[in-house]
């Protein structure tokens, strides 16, 4: 009933579209792309034009060579399923194209690793060509053209991965390079690139081009071929940076979507103004080109370097402008009070395509319906909610936190925005159905399960796959309590639903509670869920944000006093002496009471509740005698946020946080965090602190993670951090922390050192991202900006690899909740 009437509110705003009276967006594109999709119930189209690739074609060759003689399948070798041959048929040169052809059905069980054995593919189709050791320093780019003819193939790509030789690694360079992910469109020719400053190519063996099988959809035929031509090599001027702080040579780097009313704007050049025909630049009117505010290009030394920072703070008048220094001029951008609704039609966008068990035109039939846990004698199908990532995995857990940041957005958009509302509210019931289908009713839940491959959707065949994880973990139970009760005060229009969502909030919320009087803080035993590195202070923060919840709903005198009993811990964990030395550093939370280890993320983050906790104690709970040590708490923290801002200026990402010199003797803690360490993680650790800023004898500031493995982007952790500062900001009524939050949001849409925005279709300069089951997608966020080594400094390249440029509801999620703040 409540979906039908979410539905009709959809319709009737569209109707009212029609005849003028509605505006979902001030981006007129953006605006009929909307109502052509039904307000997002098929995907946006892409819009290329604004993309990282289309502006790469438009850079200066300086000189080019062929590569490979696609003629012939001389120097050619296949691997794999299928065959290799030579076509004249589809060719772009004229000469003939390398045909790589296979079945898309093996007949056989896809087998992974005895430790995960779903996750998996029925393997590989691959061809390289071999090029014995060559040197390709000389050139900095390879150009290829590829022609997929995929019967019924909806999504289609292939991966370039390039071999140099076993030479000592030379500083500065991404070795072993992994594999180069391209996006295409099936039946046509795509003309790709692949800059590849970044890979030692001092003696390169191979070059390859493949792709996985990943079973049959709906529409999927029986065979596949790739046609590959036009193979070259090239030196194009101005190759895309890809690594540190300075920004390009005569590039401005700026909020690509654009400023809010109210708040700094800022955008950095790098040192030298003097390529600049004066110290100046200005803000102009892109209709006529008038000049509306003009300043200084002024020279700011910080931690980082000297940047030239263009400063337009003072300019306030809502519109579209172009920032112009020297040569240098930007793309329109708006400055006004709701700048982020597009980017959040566009996240919807991406959840949308995201989800399982739902027919998403142009991407996939309903999928993964023979999917299922197994529990006490009964079976769940675990289609439903979104797709995990690039790959077709899904978290239970996960789904929850994105329903909650949709709920989060639908809170803040009901009284501005209705349509916008209502498809959020939407989204978000799609994504509480699959917390609550999922649930055994005695504390267990279907958990998560890791994904590769498509399924016929029929049951008692081959694909079947029943090894979805099911747990009944406490911490899990009581975060599903508060999203639940939330939910329950949020969709106030469904009475039926809101007393059924009390109800399993407090039955959630009471497994977990007696499975922790009972057994103590979880042992959490699987490493692939994004729960795994949790600590004790969070733990606690998490109960007793949970109670809070149940308290505000429910008015219980019991949930108010598990929120305060919990969050005792919590506290006890926070630094309030500065450490040594002028800098004053506290406010930071340790793991656990033994204060050996500070919190920290690696890629995945919740860093937000601690302050979520803090606040909702003290709405709930004004009156209580503790209710002082939770406001020091909030301000504690808060200073401590700000205080990290210097450490990261002219940029406004959130740096990763303290650290301690020798966390890794802390071992419990420190393998609960840092996902399969390898043997010298010791060893790593301690390079990478020492590669931050030095407080005292025994401190750092990183302002990236320290990662070791895959498991690196840092998207989710500063926006989870600008939520934090957010929250913190609004308590507080403290600008400067409501600052540090939008800083968040102008980082991730091109204020960052590559001037790229992370949000596909969003802004200008977007990338190619990491989604290799479902295509490229508006409104598509990544894992995150990585690291290159023990470096501190971020690491950006065009190669197009996971994690780091792997697809991950999570960011859109925290986006969305990050929004949800202002």
């Amino acid at each position: 009933m409540k979906m039908r009437k979410t539905l009709v509110v959809l319709f009737l705003l569209s109707v009212n579209y029609l005849y003028g009276q509605t505006r979902l967006t001030q981006d007129d594109e953006l605006e009929k792309q909307l109502h052509e999709s039904g307000l997002i119930h098929q995907p946006l189209p892409l819009n290329t034009a604004n993309s990282f690739e289309a502006n790469g074609w438009k850079k200066e060759v300086l000189q080019s060579i062929p590569l490979a003689a696609s003629a012939s399948t001389e120097g050619w070798t296949h691997s794999g399923i299928g065959t290799l041959s030579v076509s004249t048929v589809k060719t772009t040169s004229g000469k003939g194209s390398i045909k790589l052809q296979f079945p898309t059905s093996t007949g056989k069980r896809a087998t992974g690793s005895p430790s995960d054995p779903d996750y998996a593919t029925y393997g590989n189709s691959c061809v390289t060509y071999h090029l014995n050791g060559t040197n390709l320093e000389e050139y900095n780019r390879i150009i290829f053209s590829i022609y997929p003819d995929c019967d019924g193939a909806r999504v289609v790509n292939m991966n370039l991965t390039f071999v140099n030789a076993g030479t000592p690694p030379k500083k500065g360079y991404n070795r072993p390079s992994g594999s180069h992910l391209i996006n295409l469109a099936n039946k046509e020719w795509n003309h790709c690139f692949l800059e590849i400053d970044e890979y030692q190519r001092d003696r390169v063996m191979e070059i390859s081009f493949s792709t996985a099988l990943k079973g049959k959809d709906r529409t999927t035929g029986d065979s596949a071929a790739y046609y590959i031509d036009n193979i070259e090599l090239q030196t194009v001027k101005n190759p895309a940076k890809v690594s540190g702080w300075m920004p390009e040579d005569g590039k401005i780097i700026y909020s690509t979507t654009g400023y809010t009313s109210g708040y700094p704007k800022t955008a950095i050049v790098n040192t030298d103004t003097s390529i600049y025909d004066s110290n100046h630049f200005q803000l102009l009117s892109p209709e006529n080109g008038q000049i509306v505010y003009e300043g200084e290009i002024k020279k700011e030394v910080t931690t980082l370097g000297q940047f030239g920072l263009l400063d337009f703070t003072a300019f306030d008048l809502p519109g579209v402008y172009q920032l112009k220094a020297g040569d240098s001029l930007t793309p329109a951008f708006r400055i006004g009070e709701r700048i982020w609704e597009d980017s959040s039609w566009k996240v919807l966008n991406f959840l949308f395509c995201q989800r399982c068990g739902y027919p998403v035109p142009g991407k996939h039939a309903t999928c993964h319906i023979d999917l299922f846990s197994k529990h006490d004698g009964r079976s769940i199908s675990y289609a439903g909610g979104w797709h995990d990532a690039g790959d077709l995995s899904q978290q239970t857990l996960q789904t929850g936190d994105v329903t909650f940041s949709l709920l989060e957005a639908y809170q803040k958009q009901k009284d501005r925005n209705p349509a916008l509302a209502a498809r959020l509210r939407e989204e978000a019931e799609w994504g509480l159905e699959f917390i609550l289908k999922n649930r055994y009713g005695d504390g267990y839940r279907a958990s998560s399960m890791g994904l590769l491959v498509w399924q016929d959707g029929v049951f008692n065949t081959l694909d079947d796959i029943s090894s979805v994880r099911v747990q009944n973990m406490a911490f899990d139970n009581f975060l599903y309590a508060g999203y639940e009760a939330y939910a329950s005060m949020t969709l106030d229009d469904d009475p039926m639903l809101q007393e059924y969502l009390l109800k399993v909030a407090e039955e959630d919320f009471s497994f977990a509670m007696e499975k922790y009087r009972r057994e103590g803080f979880d042992k959490f035993i699987q490493p692939y869920e994004h729960s795994y590195n949790t600590s004790k202070s969070q733990y606690m923060a998490t109960v007793s944000w949970s109670a809070s919840q149940l308290y505000k709903l429910t008015k219980k005198a019991c949930y108010a006093d598990v929120a305060t009993e919990f969050i005792r811990y919590t506290l006890d964990c926070q630094r309030t002496e500065p450490l040594e030395g002028e800098d004053g550093t506290c406010g930071f939370f340790y793991r656990d009471k033994n204060r050996q280890s500070i919190v920290h993320y690696i890629h995945q983050s919740r860093e937000q509740v601690y302050m979520q906790a803090m606040t909702l104690l003290c709405e709930t709970q004004p009156e209580h005698p503790d209710y002082p040590r939770w406001v020091r708490s909030i301000r504690l923290y808060g200073n401590y946020l700000k205080g990290l801002m210097h450490y990261i200026r002219p940029y406004g990402m959130l740096p990763s946080g303290v650290y301690h010199a020798e966390e890794y003797k802390d071992t419990a803690n420190f393998y609960a965090l840092h996902l399969f360490p390898p043997a010298n993680a010791k060893e790593l650790y301690t390079e990478q602190v020492k590669q931050g800023v030095k407080l005292d004898k025994e401190h750092y500031i990183k302002r990236f993670p320290v990662w070791f493995n895959i498991f690196n982007g840092n998207t989710a952790i500063h926006l989870s951090g600008g939520k934090s500062a957010a929250i913190c900001g609004n308590f507080l009524k403290d600008k400067e922390l409501l600052d540090i939050g939008m800083e968040q949001l102008y980082w991730t849409v091109g204020k960052n050192p590559f001037g790229q925005s992370l949000i596909y279709g969003e802004g200008h300069n977007y990338p190619q991202l990491n989604s290799f089951s479902s295509g490229e997608i508006t409104g598509e966020m990544p894992v995150g900006i990585r690291t290159l080594g023990n470096a501190d400094i971020p690491y950006w390249p065009q190669t197009n690899n996971a994690c780091y440029k792997e697809v991950w509801v999570t960011s859109a999620g925290k986006w969305l909740s990050l929004i949800a703040e202002y």
